[in-house]
């Protein structure tokens, strides 16, 4: 007589779905290692508060650096506000296919300078026309 497990069957279950689920993330750069998720509005309503402080933000990708993938916007699908994450071009290339994807992000709140050439470049999509503050990111992953 050959005698089951059953309760084998539901760790082996677990992890084989984790599994699947983590093979669809796609991590960049550093990653996201912040516990807790800064929310967009906070960012947004009062960026004076968390300049220069790190920060981790979940939201849906709204927008990505079409010529060199050097930024990316998260948007609270909410609240519609986004905020915008770059890098330095080539340290991670933000892939437009995570455009409408879920994402987290992290890196440190920063003011824009005036006369950065990608802020021009995001400021032709209407939800970036005003940005004054994005993330310097060091790291995201997109689900």
């Amino acid at each position: 007589m050959r005698r089951t497990y059953p309760s084998l069957y539901l760790p082996a279950t677990l992890v084989a779905c984790l599994g699947v689920q983590l093979a669809a993330q796609e991590v960049l750069g550093e990653g996201v290692s912040i516990q807790e998720a800064t929310p967009i509005a906070s960012l947004v309503d009062e960026p004076e508060a968390w300049l220069g402080k790190p920060v981790r933000v979940d939201g849906v990708v709204s927008a990505v650096c079409e010529k060199m993938g050097c930024w990316m916007a998260l948007a609270d699908p909410v609240t519609g506000k986004s905020i915008q994450f770059k890098v330095e071009d080539g340290v991670i290339v933000f892939p437009l296919s995570a455009k409408g994807k879920r994402a987290s992000a992290q890196g440190a709140l920063e003011r824009i300078p005036e006369n950065d050439d990608h802020e021009m470049a995001a400021g032709k999509h209407e939800e970036h026309a005003r940005l004054k503050y994005r993330v310097r990111a060091t790291g995201a992953v997109v689900y």
